[in-house]
């Protein structure tokens, strides 16, 4: 049995979590054996993509993100925990106390700033190995989201930031994105400029590019949140 609780899905029960559901769960059964499901709790670590920097209330990547899941039938609650200007030493630092009782998935979306500061491939991989490990110590799974790495610091640096996601992501059996801007990169200058996909930075979408993004991201959530094992 899965715990992501779409309606429909051959997953769609019962999460009893102390702490979370309580007595509840007890009386969770009525007529004919129709459960009331518990929404899944997914922490969104990573930097101001997925803070929402720039953007009003209600339009960044985490409530557009939950909305889209919801959308589709999921019973989820997205924790924003991005920090704009974050890196992958910041998100290893804080990730710890981050991981609360009641979350039952982590999507981790860091290293932008890392390549932005010209920070080695080899220091963010340590990071991210880092984070990895301790998430699937406690026995949740997780998704590794990326960017593709710019060129100006040679063809070695930036094949050495690009292999990170696939490789720590098979290494750790997580769900891979490997880069979260792919849907806007995609289109032209020019495109993205005339569809307003960009904020006057140039460098985080607007709320119209985040939702174009989140069309891409939101399958590989659902992914990740059909991983979700039911508490013994």
């Amino acid at each position: 049995m899965r715990a992501c609780l779409r309606k429909g899905s051959s997953g769609y029960g019962v999460r009893r979590r102390l702490g979370k559901a309580g007595l509840a769960g007890i009386f969770a059964l009525g007529i004919g054996g129709a459960a009331a499901a518990e929404p899944v709790t997914l922490l969104a670590v990573g930097d101001s993509l997925t803070q929402g920097f720039g953007l009003e209330q209600g339009q960044g990547l985490v409530p557009q993100l939950e909305a889209w899941l919801k959308a589709q039938g999921a019973e989820v609650t997205v924790i924003n925990a991005g920090v704009s200007g974050d890196t992958t030493s910041g998100g290893r630092a804080r990730l710890g106390w981050s991981l609360t009782p009641e979350v039952d998935a982590v999507m981790i979306e860091l290293g932008a700033n890392d390549m932005l500061r010209g920070q080695p491939p080899a220091q963010a991989r340590e990071n991210l190995d880092v984070m990895l490990a301790e998430v699937k110590a406690r026995g949740l799974p997780v998704a590794l989201v990326g960017l593709k790495a710019p060129g100006n610091y040679g063809p070695d640096w930036q094949a050495g930031y690009d292999a990170i996601w696939p490789e720590l992501g098979a290494t750790y059996g997580a769900v891979v994105v490997p880069d979260l801007l792919a849907p806007i990169a995609a289109k032209t200058p020019e495109a993205r400029a005339a569809e307003g996909l960009m904020q006057g930075d140039n460098i985080h979408p607007s709320a119209k590019g985040v939702g174009l993004v989140v069309g891409a991201l939101g399958p590989k959530v659902l992914e990740l949140l059909d991983r979700v094992k039911p508490a013994p």
